[in-house]
């Protein structure tokens, strides 16, 4: 199966940017890990601070499953919502931090509706978690 990693903006940083919210721990180094766990499925990766970029790679439709963080366009990007009601694979929402102990408007996804579930405040285990929950129901 492939599954598709996508990254909203800011998150090129994770392992150095707020590392009391989002670790120590970059994205590139974590994938080695999650590819070493699950060797069944082929993971795909792409992370963008480009709303339009993160929409054409959804278009792209070359994946079984999808797992996003769109980051701080979970908020407010209508765009990247509707691009989700036509991705026809299982999707999971993951954000790293626990989005409902953050400030208000980090409390509203208006992306999440348009997936099959929602991960947050577990860190990159996330990723993980959500990799297993498509793994149980693909």
């Amino acid at each position: 199966m492939n599954i598709l990693i996508i990254n909203g903006p800011n998150l090129n940083l994770l392992g150095s940017r707020e590392p009391e919210i989002y670790g120590t721990v970059s994205m590139e180094s974590f994938l080695n890990e999650l590819k070493s766990a699950f060797p069944q499925h082929q993971i795909l990766y792409h992370q963008s601070n480009i709303e339009g970029e993160i929409i054409n790679r959804l278009q792209e439709n070359d994946f079984d499953a999808l797992v996003i963080n769109p980051g701080a366009f979970t908020h407010y990007s209508y765009a990247i919502a509707d691009c989700l009601k036509n991705v026809r694979t299982p999707k999971v929402e993951v954000h790293i931090s626990h989005i409902y102990q953050r400030e208000e408007f980090r409390q509203k996804s208006v992306t999440a509706p348009n997936t099959d579930g929602v991960i947050s405040g577990f860190g990159l285990e996330g990723y993980r978690l959500a990799i297993l929950s498509l793994d149980k129901n693909i």
